[in-house]
């Protein structure tokens, strides 16, 4: 018996979902339209749009002009129901944005990160969570859902993080908690970063042709994504990809440890590698700038450290397969024309697949645009759980816990559009 009275509240929830997602994809939509895209009836469509206007989820915005005939009602998201919040906290850099559920950026906030003990870096956090609210005229409760991409992983006990020693703040027991609370509710996911860009990749880079690839980020750290089968692979505890830990034999001495792999291969290690070439660099940056105005040692230096990358990345490939190698980060995106044929010949020579190596088609906002795209999936989820009654609440460490299960790239497309 409650089954049979239930499959018609069912069917009217997958419908008006179903409606929500189209607006969501098209912004302002009129009936006719909805129902050529939905491939419902007029009437149900019709049904659906009454209900999500009395949830405050659409509104109409006008109506169609242009054509012959009657004009005809235009529906889309009612700005109201709510605005999203991504941020990516780098080691340098911190950056922001605040957008409706709809994906349009209302307001965006870029600022050295200035403390990395935790209650610097999250009272910075925090403040720049409620100036970009203040200055969207938005509440912080109307933020139904927050991303925060950050270097590591969230532990298991989901109230810090591990494997992110340039931030140790957000390693000190109770960081996410104190996080949260510096959010006052809002619900909060707090991902990868590297994960994050590789998202955005999937959504709108060279992941629009590709479904298998791994996306290997070189800056002041190294870490990779796994993007297969189209679906982001975290791994049972979230560190898949966690490639500056790789133990190559040659580059372990007595003394180096774990992490050896990225210190061979980071930033600081081509600035290492540039002054016993005997040259007068400040950043990897300088070493870059050298080698493209032909300087013969700088050259040697990229050849040097892209073949270290090489062959870390073919420790990968040989196991996983992947149809494309996507550098990114700071150091993988402003030196990957130099970088990519030398990674490219040594996986040529080590590993039994020899995938293409390209650099990100992204920007420097790789992580941002990702991280804005988990938080519109999170929001849209909370969206569609307005419509069925599931208020979708949890505590600040289930929160913080959260990295959802596999997030695919035609979920992220329209999204990233959006922007």
């Amino acid at each position: 018996m409650s089954d049979q009275t239930g499959r018609p509240t069912h069917l009217r929830a997958m419908n008006e979902r179903r409606v929500l997602e189209v607006v969501l994809q098209e912004g302002a939509i009129s009936r006719a339209q909805l129902a050529r895209r939905t491939g419902l009836s007029k009437p149900t469509i019709s049904l659906a749009l009454v209900r999500l206007e009395e949830a405050g989820l659409l509104r109409e915005v006008g109506r169609t002009s242009g054509g012959r005939g009657a004009t005809a009602l235009l529906y889309d998201l009612d700005p109201r129901s709510g605005h999203v919040l991504a941020i990516d906290v780098g080691r340098r850099w911190v950056r922001a944005v605040l957008a409706d559920v709809g994906g349009r950026t209302l307001s965006r906030r870029n600022e050295r990160t200035r403390a990395r003990g935790a209650e610097g870096l999250i009272g910075q956090l925090g403040a720049i969570a409620r100036g970009l609210a203040a200055e969207s005229g938005v509440e912080l409760e109307q933020i139904r859902a927050a991303t925060f991409g950050t270097p590591g992983v969230v532990r298991d006990d989901g109230d810090r993080m591990k494997l992110a020693p340039s931030l140790p703040g957000l390693q000190r027991a109770g960081a996410l908690e104190r996080l949260g609370d510096e959010l006052a509710g809002v619900p909060l996911r707090v991902e990868n970063d590297v994960n994050l860009a590789a998202l955005a990749e999937l959504a709108s880079g060279h992941g629009i042709d590709s479904d298998d690839f791994v996306f290997v980020s070189i800056g002041t750290g190294v870490g990779m994504a796994l993007v297969l089968g189209g679906e982001l692979r975290r791994g049972v505890t979230g560190a898949a990809g966690e490639i500056g830990y790789l133990p190559l034999p040659d580059l372990d001495g007595p003394s180096r440890g774990r992490g050896s792999f990225e210190r061979s291969v980071a930033a600081d290690a081509f600035l290492r590698s540039a002054l016993d070439h005997g040259l007068t660099a400040r950043t990897a940056e300088d070493v870059v700038a050298l080698a493209r105005d032909g300087d013969p040692a700088a050259g040697e230096v990229m050849a040097i450290e892209g073949a270290l990358l090489g062959r870390g990345i073919a420790a990968v490939a040989s196991v996983v397969d992947p149809g494309l190698v996507v550098l990114g980060g700071g150091l993988g995106s402003g030196a990957g024309d130099l970088l990519a044929p030398v990674i490219a010949e040594t996986l040529r020579r080590l590993s039994p697949c020899t995938p293409a190596v390209v650099t990100s088609a992204l920007s420097e906002d790789a992580v941002l645009r990702g991280a804005l795209a988990a938080s519109l999936l999170d929001a849209h989820d909370r969206l569609f759980g307005d419509v069925t009654g599931h208020d979708g609440t949890s505590s600040a460490t289930e929160r913080a816990q959260h990295t959802g299960t596999r997030i695919t790239g035609p979920h992220l497309a329209a999204l990233m559009e959006a922007q």
